[in-house]
């Protein structure tokens, strides 16, 4: 029996209808994006929606509501919270040689086999939400983040061109308490990250005056503010561009137009290598004192 395609899935539960899904193909053929991935940027599913589709299609058991357990620690001590933000998984339990993975994308054989062979256990994946994920490993292994960042105010850079993206992006971070700095093109960015030196960047990659990537080259160029994460936004959203991107050192990538809820995870996921790292600097000097 021939597997049910995700598009079928949504139509069938009563999620999506069958305009929405040639729009989602006509995109998806020019992007080469999932179409889950084009149906979230769309605005007309949800999280809960394209899980609980992979889980159909694909025969995974979908879990939620993990994120409020308790976790033995051994279970915990097979991933580590890089592994487990860069990836959005979690381990759920150990039964015998099996590891159970929560993860958000249950189809990353890669990651799967990686795992495996590093634990020499079996990975049987699950499948969830990125939002329960993150909840989860916000929960079980940054518990000391959130006192950390109320003690100081996070400033963030936007360098873009357009000023709806500036609003819209300003929007969705001040409700998580950042400090937002706002810049037109890459010279006024540079000149106000150079000033700032800001937690985090986001610039658009064409503008005038100076773009992103000429900006980014600058930032390099400057060891005082070298190691501070740039995400790269653009409307160029094929793969070979996103390569491109991330390749040149870029900490992430955002394809416009911009999605509140991808921003967020982006910038807390900044964030959080942000903070680890000075955490990192700061005992190495304090040994080196010692």
């Amino acid at each position: 029996m021939a597997r049910k395609k995700m598009g079928e899935i949504l139509i069938e539960k009563d999620i999506i209808s069958q305009k929405d899904l040639d729009q989602a193909l006509l995109r998806q053929k020019e992007s080469h994006k999932p179409l889950g991935k084009i149906l979230e940027d769309m605005d007309i599913v949800l999280e809960e929606d394209i899980a609980k589709a992979l889980s159909t299609q694909f025969g995974f058991p979908y879990v939620k509501n993990f994120s409020r357990y308790r976790f033995p620690q051994d279970v915990l001590d097979k991933l580590n919270a890089e592994t487990a933000l860069a990836h959005l998984v979690f381990p759920l339990k150990i039964d015998k040689k099996t590891l159970y993975l929560a993860m958000s994308n249950p189809l990353d054989m890669a990651l799967q086999s990686d795992l495996s062979f590093k634990l020499a256990m079996r990975i049987s994946p699950c499948v969830a939400t990125p939002g329960e994920i993150k909840s989860a490993i916000k929960k079980h292994y940054l518990a000391d983040i959130p006192a950390e960042k109320e003690e100081r105010t996070w400033n963030i850079l936007l360098v873009d061109s357009q000023e709806i993206v500036l609003s819209a992006a300003e929007a969705a971070l001040k409700k998580e308490g950042y400090a937002i700095y706002k810049a037109r093109n890459g010279a006024e960015g540079l000149k106000i990250a150079t000033q700032l030196q800001p937690d985090v960047i986001i610039t658009d990659i064409p503008m005038p005056r100076m773009d992103g990537i000429e900006m980014f080259k600058a930032l390099q160029a400057n060891s005082d503010i070298a190691k501070v994460p740039v995400i790269a936004l653009s409307a160029k959203t094929a793969p070979e561009s996103e390569y491109q991107l991330l390749e040149m050192g870029f900490f992430d990538f955002i394809a416009k137009p911009i999605n509140p809820i991808r921003l967020l995870a982006r910038v807390n996921r900044a964030i959080w290598y942000q903070d680890r790292h000075r955490r990192e600097d700061n005992r190495s000097k304090h040994f080196a004192f010692l």
